[in-house]
């Protein structure tokens, strides 16, 4: 398994990882996505979280989580879009130092819309609560509003 991702030096999977998630993130803004392009935003957003494990930060990986769970909630998968959130929480608890101010929030905010999208609205109400109490502290303004948008658009 190792000699294949050793194929690649540490800036080719870096460009991979970050142009993956770049590429996921456009097909989730996507209006009127096609099968085909459901298709495409899960394997972006697995490749870029393989490539960040491989080479990224204990964030990068994170983000890397967050991504696949925001993509399986969009696409109404709740199982997992739950495993991915849980995993998120998971990795940004574990090194909070590591990690920027929304990271938690963020992981809140997987959490929140993957409950929501399996029915389970009272965690997904605890979730955004719990995000929103956070996101309140984040100094940076254009990143606190980035996600009390996010948790705006949360059925809870």
């Amino acid at each position: 398994m190792g000699t294949h991702a050793e194929a690649l030096d540490r800036e080719t999977q870096r460009r991979l990882a970050a142009d993956c998630f770049n590429k996921t993130w456009t097909l989730m803004e996507t209006e009127g996505r096609t099968r085909d392009e459901d298709d495409e935003m899960l394997h972006c957003a697995h490749a870029s979280a393989y490539h960040w494990s491989q080479v990224g930060t204990a964030a990068n990986r994170a983000r890397g989580e967050w991504q696949c769970s925001r993509v399986y909630a969009i696409l109404g998968r709740p199982e997992p879009a739950l495993h991915h959130a849980r995993r998120c929480l998971e990795l940004v608890e574990a090194a909070p130092a590591e990690m920027e101010e929304f990271d938690l929030p963020a992981a809140y905010e997987a959490l929140a819309r993957a409950h929501s999208v399996a029915g389970d609205r009272a965690e997904a109400r605890r979730y955004v609560e719990l995000g929103r109490d956070v996101t309140a502290k984040i100094a940076d303004e254009d990143d606190r509003k980035l996600m009390e948008a996010d948790f705006a658009t949360i059925d809870a």
